[in-house]
């Protein structure tokens, strides 16, 4: 094997392996090395490559194919698939193959969450459709002239009515941040003002728990490189967490201080913490928070009108901004959202 080949070979993304005819092992990249554990080079493939299909695409292109494929997962941490692709080399009497693997893990894993999106989507609209058709048809019935029936078959038909709408509106802001979500945005942002005007949205939200809405650090706080209307819908999302799920006459303090960099990122920044009063999250839910109509409580925040993709929304849009989102609650202690933005030059 020429030290030509073998620096080409290493040259490949792709995990390349050389076969000869008796399927002994005579050639790995660089990528291949650090896929398979262990002495490679003249031992059979099986050693490292004990799938079947894999193992039966080389055997095929051994005794005579030319080419075969295969998709095969190996036993490694998260699944790993890979697209095998076996291709024969040499001359006519065919001494061997090469053997290529190409990681397919994240478009399977993009396919996965594709198929779970649309099934949560299904599954969250057809509560209160099936509601809402259940309840015209009741009107439609035996309802039809039972003013008192009609009331409040028409006050409930409303709130699933609007629930639906909220879903929608989370569904097409979600699409909107995503679609965004490579540019960073570049314009100077005020996050004093972005709090005050989300204080001022909710102020009646708020005043129906009897919620005191409190900002402390605006004066000092540098101002901030963003999207004014995305973060608003980022603070507007976690202030209204935090009057939904904080205790009743309590209040929700919104604090922003400079900091020196930004936790996992490089640059100064600014960090925007939401702090409630309630009753704080399990530890085991924390790392879930941000998934999509991911809820701690289904019951409860179904209730409550939570859509389950409030926090996914705050996490896109901070990603966005190369910021970061940090979230620190003890049961019976309330939470703290972070929200860590750079600040603007």
């Amino acid at each position: 094997m020429t030290a030509t080949l073998i620096a080409l070979l290493d040259g490949l993304p792709d995990p390349v392996l050389l076969v000869d005819s008796r399927r002994t092992l005579v050639a790995v990249n660089r990528a291949a090395r650090a896929l398979f554990i262990g002495p490679m080079v003249g031992n059979d493939l099986a050693v490292a490559l004990r799938h079947p299909a894999a193992l039966a695409a080389v055997d095929a292109v051994l005794g005579g194919a030319d080419v075969r494929e295969a998709e095969i997962g190996l036993p490694a941490p998260g699944s790993p698939s890979y697209q095998l692709i076996v291709a024969a080399v040499g001359g006519d009497d065919r001494p061997g193959a090469v053997v290529t693997l190409r990681d397919l893990t994240a478009i399977r894993n993009t396919e996965r969450m594709r198929a779970d999106f649309i099934a949560n989507v299904s599954h969250e609209l057809r509560s209160p459709l099936a509601a809402l058709l259940g309840f015209i048809e009741t009107l439609k019935g035996p309802a039809r002239d039972d003013v008192a029936a009609r009331e409040k078959f028409l006050d409930i038909m409303h709130v699933e009515a609007s629930r639906m709408a909220r879903l929608i509106d989370d569904l097409l802001s979600l699409s909107r941040v995503e679609l965004e979500e490579h540019v960073p945005p570049r314009e100077t942002v005020d996050l004093g003002v972005v709090i005050e005007g989300t204080f001022e949205l909710l102020a009646m939200r708020a005043a129906e728990r009897n919620v005191t809405l409190r900002l402390e650090g605006a004066e000092s706080a540098p101002k901030v490189l963003g999207d004014s209307d995305q973060l608003f819908q980022v603070f507007r999302n976690l202030v209204e967490n935090a009057i939904r799920y904080g205790r009743a006459d309590s209040t929700v303090t919104v604090t922003l201080q400079a900091v020196a960099r930004i936790p996992e990122r490089s640059g100064p920044g600014v960090a925007a913490t939401v702090i409630d009063q309630g009753e704080g999250i399990p530890p085991d839910a924390l790392p879930r928070l941000t998934e999509r109509f991911y809820r701690v409580d289904k019951a409860r925040s179904k209730t409550l009108g939570s859509t389950g993709l409030g926090l996914a929304i705050v996490k896109h849009i901070v990603g966005r901004h190369r910021g970061r989102l940090t979230i620190d609650s003890r049961i019976g202690h309330g939470s703290r959202f972070t929200v860590f933005l750079p600040v603007a030059s």
